[in-house]
């Protein structure tokens, strides 16, 4: 198969310094690359809360340094403990401001606590006794008026359930399952496959996963998994984001490149390819 072009790719997941923990790439350097590969688009996300801010000085510095082109950097907002966890000053500061996704808790959330042996008492809660929290209906509301994305984050695949069946019925169009491949989601191929169907959600399909959190476990490739997920649930509902940025994977712009090769040379159509990594994340996003 023929090198695939990255010309107007968009990533929706994409982790930069400054950070907590180090990242492969500050926000200019991610600009640099992107513009230098051609991307149309990248929503950086730090799990620190907002990233609104950053992304409007990183879009002053390109028009300075690169000039006139097709490049926009997006925001989002994590809806951590740091944040107050389910806040929706928090959440509407960083929308007025140009964030495009929402995310719900991810090291704060109860699964994330749980499924690393952590104290869970300062958890954000999403759901509880079956139900989403009364809290999660403000962040409903913000996320239709603002017509942002709303990522699952880190809850577990039984609440995403829960959630997603909860957002639907309260009109929420745009909801993406955040990385449902990775082991403290862990949602199965059957499960990925039944909330699609019943719920017409995106699901988010990243590059690699960590073996144990934080650094030093190593990565594992989801790519082969990403592959079979696109040809059980079909494209149509799969986005492909690397959440990227760690310095034991590839640089941004590297690993997106061998995403798409490799979905290419193991024979997903081109115009599909296209879909997941450039029509659909626009649409998301609100370009097109």
């Amino acid at each position: 198969m023929p090198k695939i072009s990255m010309n107007g790719v968009i990533d929706m997941h994409v982790h930069t310094n400054p950070d907590l923990r180090n990242r492969k790439y500050d926000d200019f350097q991610l600009c640099d690359a992107a513009v230098r590969v051609g991307a149309r688009a990248v929503v950086i996300k730090t799990h620190l809360g907002s990233t609104a801010e950053r992304a409007y000085l990183v879009n002053q510095y390109n028009r300075i340094v690169h000039g006139e082109n097709s490049f926009t950097m997006f925001g989002s907002v994590v809806l951590n403990r740091c944040v107050g966890g389910l806040n929706p000053v928090a959440a509407e500061n960083a929308l007025k401001l140009g964030a495009k996704v929402v995310w719900l808790p991810t090291q704060s959330a109860h699964n994330h606590l749980r499924k690393l042996g952590k104290p869970v008492e300062d958890c954000v809660e999403v759901v509880k006794d079956g139900a989403v929290v009364p809290e999660m209906y403000p962040i409903f509301d913000l996320v239709n008026k603002y017509d942002a994305v709303l990522g699952t984050g880190h809850i577990s695949a039984d609440e995403i359930f829960v959630l997603v069946k909860a957002a639907r019925e309260y009109g929420v169009k745009k909801i993406v399952v955040t990385h449902p491949e990775w082991w403290i989601v862990d949602m199965s191929m059957e499960e990925q496959e039944e909330i699609v169907r019943k719920y017409d959600v995106i699901l988010e399909r990243c590059y690699a996963q960590n073996k144990g959190v934080g650094a030093g476990h190593g990565y594992l490739s989801n790519l082969p998994q990403n592959l079979e997920a696109i040809q059980k649930i079909g494209y149509k509902n799969i986005l492909i984001s690397t959440d990227g940025g760690q310095v034991e994977n590839p640089n941004w712009e590297l690993a997106d490149e061998e995403y798409l090769q490799y979905m290419a040379d193991n024979g997903v159509p081109i115009e599909h390819i296209s879909y997941m990594s450039r029509e659909l994340p626009s649409r998301l996003l609100g370009l097109d």
